[in-house]
């Protein structure tokens, strides 16, 4: 299924990737570069953002790879989203805040659609009821390979002990899902040392926004 066209231009931008990608330090590298410049920032994660969220990622990321079936764990995501779009992200955007998210609802597409098998065409029914106009206005997807991404990941939960296999599908899934969306989704090589890609990402932001940086 095409992806929703939004119209306008929101200062959200959200990264996206495998694990281990280095989403959080170029997030954290985006968000300074945004203050120097004088801009107001919003940083949050999904799952996560708010108190109800965060609980809701515990169970998510913690416990066996087999904890939940795949239906549960969309399901928890869109819960925790819709907490995370009404408390946090929509308001730091009508503030005229940029929002920098680590993770949204792209990868709930990769991880329960294409790493888990789950029905897309009812995910993307999810995602436009949940989100609504509400898109980012930039995707980074932080291309890594997948092994690379494994031994660089800081922590061994759920999802990381969820095998080779899985996790090759979700790459798969998130380039997948940034071919079928160019107008919002750039793919960047993750592999650089960090200062390279996080001049790659500004540069990104200034041509798509219009701002210098």
């Amino acid at each position: 299924m095409a992806p929703v066209t939004i119209p306008g231009l929101l200062r959200f931008v959200t990264f996206e990737g495998g694990e281990g990608a280095g989403k959080s330090t170029q997030i954290r590298l985006l968000a300074e570069t945004l203050v120097r410049a004088g801009h107001a920032v919003e940083v949050t994660r999904e799952p996560g953002g708010t108190k109800g969220a965060e609980e809701i990622r515990a169970l998510l990321v913690e416990g066996g790879a087999g904890r939940w079936q795949a239906e549960t764990e969309a399901l928890l995501h869109f819960a925790a989203r819709a907490e995370h779009l009404v408390h946090v992200i929509r308001p730091a955007l009508a503030a005229g805040r940029w929002v920098l998210c680590d993770r949204f609802a792209d990868s709930t597409l990769a991880y329960q659609g294409y790493g888990q098998g789950l029905d897309l065409d009812w995910l993307w029914a999810l995602r436009r009821h949940i989100v609504g106009a509400t898109e980012p206005g930039l995707t980074i997807m932080m291309d890594l390979p997948v092994e690379k991404g494994l031994a660089r990941a800081e922590t061994e939960q759920r999802y990381e002990r969820m095998g080779v296999d899985f996790h090759r599908r979700l790459a798969e899934g998130f380039r997948h899902l940034a071919a079928a969306d160019p107008a919002r989704c750039r793919v960047v090589d993750a592999a650089r040392d960090r200062e390279t890609v996080a001049a790659d990402i500004a540069g990104l932001i200034a041509a798509r926004f219009g701002v210098s940086l």
